[in-house]
């Protein structure tokens, strides 16, 4: 137990258990009927809970959501701090295959911050802080120029580019062809390396 948690009190503990179970079941929910069928009442039940005790650890399906989706983002900016603490200076291409990684590793985390949107929900603009952090650190790995485009611009084709291709092998759409996604993937980063 940390320093920060043997200061809580034990119920501090105890809401901060169920709130880390609910986002558990959360996560099995999307796994298995995807994020736009998430249900609060359902994982009530599976926790053998009642919906009104389970909506004081979360006020609504959109607050859940929510803390699925900073948690995603909070996991991407902390494997590409990692990254860039290991080299010193992040390089493109180990945060490129860092990228992959972690979406391989977790498809539907990924899709929930990079695939449809949920209809009807709305992140909060706070959310997208965490996103700074993760386009810092991209920033920071692309080679310095004064020549156009854009250190921004450079970055946001990277960032793009690499989507593109990842979320077609996450999504399926490799199947059946004769190739190596990783490959691919490593190519196309290649690629964009020399352009930037």
């Amino acid at each position: 137990m940390t320093e920060t948690e043997s200061a809580k009190t034990p119920r501090e503990r105890y809401r901060a258990q169920v709130r880390a179970e609910v986002k558990e079941r959360a996560w099995e929910q999307i796994a298995t009927a995807g994020a736009s069928a998430l249900s609060l009442n359902a994982i009530a039940k599976n926790m053998g809970m009642s919906g009104p005790a389970l909506y004081r650890y979360f006020a609504s399906r959109d607050e859940l959501i929510t803390e699925l989706v900073r948690d995603a983002y909070r996991s991407l900016a902390d494997t590409f701090r990692a990254v860039a603490e290991r080299s010193g200076r992040p390089d493109l291409a180990a945060l490129a295959h860092a990228l992959r990684d972690w979406a391989l590793a977790d498809p539907h985390r990924y899709f929930l911050v990079y695939g449809t949107p949920i209809p009807g929900y709305h992140a909060p603009e706070d959310t997208t802080v965490i996103t700074r952090e993760i386009m810092a650190v991209l920033l920071a790995a692309l080679p310095e120029s004064d020549a156009p485009p854009s250190p921004f611009d450079r970055a946001l084709s990277f960032w793009t580019r690499t989507h593109g291709v990842l979320s077609l092998e996450l999504a399926g759409h490799f199947h059946g062809m004769d190739f190596d996604p990783a490959q691919l993937f490593a190519s196309e980063v290649d690629g964009l390396r020399q352009e930037s």
